[in-house]
């Protein structure tokens, strides 16, 4: 308990100690389940695609347009930049990630219709594929692992 009490204490000061000068500016984006990617990560898994039917804005707030090279995928941040591989017939691209998705349990990747295309199965509707991450966008920075807030620790004390 006394070693609790005093890591709570260490963590405070440090929370509440001054910031540098040379601090790097971060963006967070809140997830409700966090799946941590790391640098160069590659995924396997399954693809499909979506056409005219899914006309509207998309996650990240721009128009879709079945035409353009995108992906959507659940965790990677928007204007990420992966390489998709067609594990059946070895075709590539790069896709820019600007949409959340697939919608289908078991699904990894849903990508626009030209990227189908491309890839070799816009007629099958769905393929596997191998996922790797090319470049992530300009200011991103992951999200860090939080720290128990100073209440809490001063709960788990008494």
């Amino acid at each position: 308990m006394k070693n609790l009490v005093i890591g709570c204490a260490v963590a405070a000061l440090v929370a509440l100690s001054a910031k540098t000068e040379a601090r790097v500016p971060a963006r967070y984006q809140v997830h409700q389940s966090i799946s941590w990617v790391s640098l160069n990560a590659t995924e396997v898994g399954e693809a499909s695609w979506y056409g005219a039917e899914s006309a509207g804005k998309t996650a990240s707030g721009e128009q879709y347009d079945m035409n353009q090279l995108t992906a959507a995928h659940r965790t990677l941040p928007f204007n990420a930049r992966i390489k998709v591989t067609n594990l059946k017939n070895g075709r590539t691209v790069v896709l820019r990630v600007n949409d959340r998705g697939p919608n289908v349990v078991g699904r990894l990747l849903d990508v626009s219709r030209k990227a189908a295309e491309l890839l070799g199965f816009d007629r099958a509707g769905k393929t596997p594929v191998r996922v790797s991450v090319l470049r992530y966008p300009k200011g991103y920075v992951a999200q860090p692992i939080p720290l128990l807030p100073i209440a809490y620790c001063a709960q788990l004390s008494k």
